[in-house]
């Protein structure tokens, strides 16, 4: 029985996110509830496609994302979730408006415009693309961009986020400042070989392996998830890897593609 942790009803996450885990949430999420801890941690949190699918919830979590658009969307969402809700009845999904979003500088907005413009976005790129969206669009689908369907989902988003602490730091900053015993970090860092998938120097190569060093010496807990490649097994090859089958269909349609991944950890998940 887990006494340090509460029963909580998954939330569903807003919008599709590049390298997003939810066809592998299923393996994740038991392996991060069956895990005894006290603080939980995600240095490259996304739009919370395993965060938010979590039934345990700890007394202390911390999400990060060096994204600022990310974390505007987040911070926004909980402590302005009436304003931000005024701001998104206005807008509609059309190719056009996509495009004339997509064109504003995220630096000239107000923090509701930013979270706006950067849920707008991800609801209607193709694929949760980040870096060179594509505005996408199924015939068979209505728009993805629906307010009416929108307010429940994002009522829900604020509730879960309370007392939730978000930051914007470096990833190796952030684990630096939150490891400590009773800690279990949940890392999604960018695919090995999609390394500017979320924009140019966001994460390098290099990156792997600084990430790898640091998780060799922390005092928590952590499960990695990333796409199996030899070069991802040999940087985390001194941690206990899993293998997992996964199907992906990027964008919706007939286009599946099986693939496998490695849950990586330093201890034995249950």
């Amino acid at each position: 029985m887990h006494t340090s942790r509460a029963a909580i009803a998954a939330t569903k996450p807003l919008a599709g996110y590049i390298g997003g885990k939810r066809n592998l949430a299923s393996r994740l999420v038991p392996m991060i509830d069956g895990t005894e801890h006290t603080s939980y941690a995600e240095p490259f949190v996304g739009m919370g496609g395993i965060f938010l699918r979590r039934r345990q919830r700890p007394a202390a979590e911390f999400i990060n994302d060096i994204s600022g658009d990310v974390t505007t969307f987040f911070r926004v969402v909980r402590e302005h979730h009436g304003f931000f809700m005024d701001t998104l009845r206005w807008m509609i999904a059309s190719r056009g408006e996509f495009d004339r979003q997509q064109a504003m500088p995220a630096e000239h907005l107000t923090d509701l415009q930013r979270a706006a413009r950067f849920l707008y976005l991800q609801r209607l790129a193709f694929g949760g693309k980040v870096a060179g969206r594509n505005f996408g669009v199924s015939p068979g689908q209505g728009a993805r961009f629906n307010v009416l369907r929108l307010e429940r989902d994002l009522a829900d988003l604020h509730d879960r986020l309370a007392g939730v602490l978000i930051e914007r730091l470096p990833f190796d900053e952030f684990i630096r400042r939150y490891d400590r015993a009773g800690m279990l970090f949940y890392l999604d860092p960018p695919y090995w070989g999609c390394e500017t998938d979320y924009g140019k120097d966001v994460f390098t190569r290099d990156d792997f392996g600084r990430l790898s060093g640091q998780l060799a010496g922390i005092r928590g807990k952590f499960i990695l998830s990333i796409n199996d490649t030899p070069g991802a097994r040999e940087v985390f090859g001194r941690f206990m890897l899993r293998e997992a089958e996964v199907t992906y269909c990027v964008g919706g349609g007939g286009n599946a593609t099986r693939a496998r991944e490695l849950i990586i950890s330093n201890y034995q998940p249950g």
